[in-house]
C-alpha cells in the first residue's frame, strides 16, 4: 500500500509555511524507498550515484547530472544503484507552472546543480525572505528552462503487454523474439506491437533497447565493468553496447560516469 506523506510546506489547516523545502540522504547500494507520495511537486537529484524511480506507469533512471521531476500526489518508489547521495527539493504546486503533470527526466546544468546543493542547506525556503526568494526564483526558472532527456521506460496498461514487460524486467538480456514472448501472453505479436506503439509511444524494439540501456546504467553505477554490463544487458559484444550507449547519451560509458559520476564532488551531509 502506498504511503501518503504529510506536507512539508503547509500546516494542518492549509496555511503555507514555506514555498520550497529540501531533504538530503545518503544510501547504500540497492537501498529501497517503499512506495509513497507527496502533496508537493518533487525534484529528485543524485549528486552521487544512480537512482531508479518507479511508478505504476513506468521507470525513470537518474544518472549523474540528471534529475526526475515527480508531480504532486504521484505514488512512486526509489531503488539505489551504488552508493547514492540523494538531494530532493519540494515545491508548492502553484509555484511551478511550465513543467508537465507527469514524471520526466531533466538535464541538470552546472548552475542548477550548485543551486540544488545550496538550497539543500535550508530545510525550508520562504519567499518573504529576500535571500531565499532569489534562490527559489532562480531554481524555478532553471527547471522550467531545462530540457527533458529520454531516460524513462513507460509501461503499457494492457495486461497482455505487461506479461511481456514483466518477463523482460526480470531478465533484460532475455534473447527470445517478441513472437516467442507472446506465445503465452494471450495476444499475437501484431497486437502486442500495436499496444506498445499506442500506450508507450514507442515501438517494441525501441522499448526493449531503452530497457537495456537503463539496466546497463544501473549496473555501471553499481561498479560493474563495461564488458560485464554489456553482456548482462544482452549485447553480443562490448563494441555494440558502446555504440548504442554513445548513440543514446552522446558519449562512452567510461566518459559518461567519469564526467559526473561517483567521483564528482559537491555532496552535503544528510
Amino acid at each position: 500500500m502506498s504511503h501518503k506523506c504529510q506536507s512539508l510546506l503547509t500546516g494542518r489547516k492549509g496555511a503555507v509555511l514555506a514555498e520550497m523545502a529540501s531533504l538530503s540522504y545518503d544510501f547504500q547500494d540497492r537501498h529501497l524507498i517503499p512506495e509513497h507520495s507527496h502533496p508537493e511537486h518533487q525534484l529528485v537529484f543524485a549528486s552521487v550515484g544512480v537512482m531508479t524511480v518507479h511508478t505504476r506507469r513506468g521507470i525513470w533512471v537518474v544518472p549523474p547530472l540528471r534529475a526526475v521531476w515527480i508531480p504532486a500526489r504521484t505514488p512512486h518508489w526509489n531503488v539505489m544503484s551504488g552508493a547514492v547521495s540523494m538531494r530532493t527539493l519540494y515545491f508548492l504546486p502553484a509555484l511551478v507552472h511550465r513543467l508537465p503533470r507527469k514524471c520526466l527526466v531533466l538535464n541538470v546544468s552546472a548552475l542548477l546543480r550548485e543551486l540544488i546543493l545550496h538550497a539543500c542547506k535550508f530545510p525550508k525556503l520562504i519567499r518573504k525572505r529576500r535571500d531565499q526568494r532569489a534562490i527559489i526564483e532562480i531554481i524555478v526558472d532553471q527547471l522550467e528552462a531545462a530540457h527533458a532527456v529520454p531516460l524513462q521506460l513507460p509501461h503499457p496498461a494492457d495486461p497482455r503487454a505487461m506479461k511481456v514487460v514483466q518477463r523482460l524486467l526480470d531478465d533484460p538480456a532475455e534473447p527470445r523474439t517478441l513472437e516467442r514472448l507472446c506465445a503465452d501472453c494471450g495476444a499475437s505479436k501484431r497486437t502486442i506491437e500495436r499496444i506498445f506503439r499506442l500506450e508507450t509511444k514507442m515501438t517494441f524494439g525501441r522499448w526493449r533497447q531503452q530497457l537495456r540501456l537503463l539496466h546497463a546504467l544501473r549496473r555501471l553505477a553499481s561498479g560493474e565493468k563495461v564488458t560485464t554490463a554489456a553482456l548482462d544487458t544482452g549485447y553480443a559484444s562490448t563494441s555494440a553496447f558502446i555504440s548504442m550507449f554513445r548513440k543514446q547519451l552522446g558519449t562512452t560509458p567510461t566518459r559518461y560516469f567519469g564526467n559526473g559520476g561517483a567521483r564528482s564532488g559537491g555532496t552535503t551531509s544528510a
